[in-house]
């Protein structure tokens, strides 16, 4: 497993170019492929699953293969979710095109497990309730994603999701 793929690395550099070390352990990076099911309609969750297909029921689903879930996440990531005062950021970007990412922040709830080893859902709601809940109360969901990023998924893009807890201050 590579850096990049373990939640550290060029991906998670502070601005001065150095990685910090308490840093890397509140930064997750999955990666995933769009697919031609991809529809991005679902106005209260946006998903990532491990999956190798799509339905079009799957409408909250963004990108299939991913090469992690919840259960890989380091336990400091997950504890510092824990925090029902921490933000988490989830920025989405297609092909390392930097006219294709968007970012969605939701919070960090007590009652997250964050053990599932199938797949990852971010919610508008306070649901809590299962283990593969990532982040709760967020702003938007697979709808409000911008549409050129949702056609370049339904074309088969590549998708890197980064998720970064910031702790209350």
């Amino acid at each position: 497993m590579s850096d990049a793929d373990a939640g550290t690395g060029d991906a998670n550099s502070a601005p001065d170019g150095e990685n910090s070390a308490s840093d890397d352990l509140l930064v997750e990076v999955v990666r995933a492929v769009g697919h031609e099911n991809v529809t991005a309609e679902h106005a209260s969750t946006v998903e990532l699953t491990t999956d190798d297909w799509l339905t079009p029921a799957g409408d909250c689903i963004v990108g299939v293969e991913a090469d992690r879930t919840p259960k890989d996440f380091a336990p400091e990531f997950r504890e510092a979710c824990r925090d029902a005062s921490a933000t988490v950021e989830a920025t989405f970007v297609v092909d390392d095109d930097e006219t294709h990412r968007e970012t969605i922040v939701g919070r960090g709830d007590p009652d997250l497990a964050l053990l599932d080893d199938r797949s990852m859902v971010g919610r508008t709601s306070d649901y809590t309730d299962d283990e593969r809940t990532i982040f709760v109360e967020s702003e938007g969901a697979a709808a409000d994603l911008d549409r050129d990023l949702v056609a370049a998924l339904a074309d088969g893009a590549d998708l890197t999701l980064r998720l970064e807890v910031v702790p209350a201050e």
